[in-house]
């Protein structure tokens, strides 16, 4: 038994490496082509997710998601789900594909705080961090490991997050795509650039801006002293944090000032 698994050991890393030495689209992608991946990999989480029921919750979504869209200026074919899951939360792929898990919602407290959220994530689709995420992955021989004959073996011994796993069979440049966004980290720069832009966005949609700081506040008390949920686990120290969002705070404010309509925080999350 053991002679059995170490053959299979030593198979699987030839091939790993055999698929590292050359690695398809190794160069930072188009958005055609990371958006493609993208909306692949979206339909395939909708397909294995269970999607919430919670009415006034998914009726929330509705309103936010499309006026942190606007906001945001960006012309992608936008769309978003509420998956019922227990994790605390959140993210939009390139090309405007965005999910909320419904563990995060009692969290937020309110609407802005959504809102909050949701600028943050798109903020990062925004400003292209998911290609150099994907072109880091590269760099790191991670994108060839899936994409090469080892795809599917590669993929699931790769992913970590439960996401990233309903992916990893994908193959190809898909499953690749799969591990770097899920798995790889955002860098700590692209972390406190969304945070800005984020805060931003949700100014110019007409919710409160200062909700942002109290939302990390909340969103680091909630993890019981265990370190952040997955999804900000590469951001800046709360102190930075909130001294950042207090920094930007009079420019959002001023943002917000103009912004057509005012929804202030919004409904309260129940």
């Amino acid at each position: 038994m053991k002679g059995k698994i170490l053959s299979f050991v030593l198979l699987f890393s030839s091939l790993i490496l055999q698929s590292c030495s050359s690695v398809p689209g190794a160069k930072t992608p188009s958005d055609k082509d990371i958006n493609e991946m993208s909306l692949k990999a979206y339909e395939e989480v909708k397909s294995k997710s269970k999607i919430s029921t919670n009415a006034e919750w998914t009726a929330m979504l509705n309103r936010v998601a499309p006026r942190i869209a606007a906001a945001s200026g960006e012309n992608f074919k936008w769309e978003w789900m509420l998956i019922e899951s227990p994790e605390v939360n959140a993210w939009c792929m390139p090309g405007g594909k965005m999910a909320v898990y419904t563990g995060i919602m009692p969290v937020l407290k309110n609407e802005a705080a959504l809102a909050a959220v949701l600028g943050h994530e798109v903020a990062h689709a925004t400003r292209r961090h998911g290609q150099q995420r994907y072109a880091r992955a590269a760099k790191s021989n991670i994108i060839g490991a899936v994409a090469g004959g080892a795809a599917i073996v590669a993929g699931q011994m790769l992913c970590k997050t439960e996401t990233c796993k309903l992916l990893s069979g994908l193959g190809g440049a898909a499953a690749g795509f799969a591990v770097a966004f899920f798995d790889r980290k955002f860098s700590r720069g692209d972390e406190t650039e969304a945070d800005k832009f984020g805060q931003t966005y949700m100014a110019q949609a007409g919710y409160e801006p200062s909700e942002a700081i109290k939302l990390w506040e909340r969103m680091g008390a909630a993890s019981g002293g265990k370190g952040p949920p997955e999804f900000m686990s590469t951001h800046p120290s709360d102190v930075t944090r909130r001294k950042n969002l207090s920094t930007w705070l009079p420019e959002a404010e001023s943002v917000y000032a103009r912004s057509p309509q005012k929804h202030g925080l919004g409904e309260d999350i129940h």
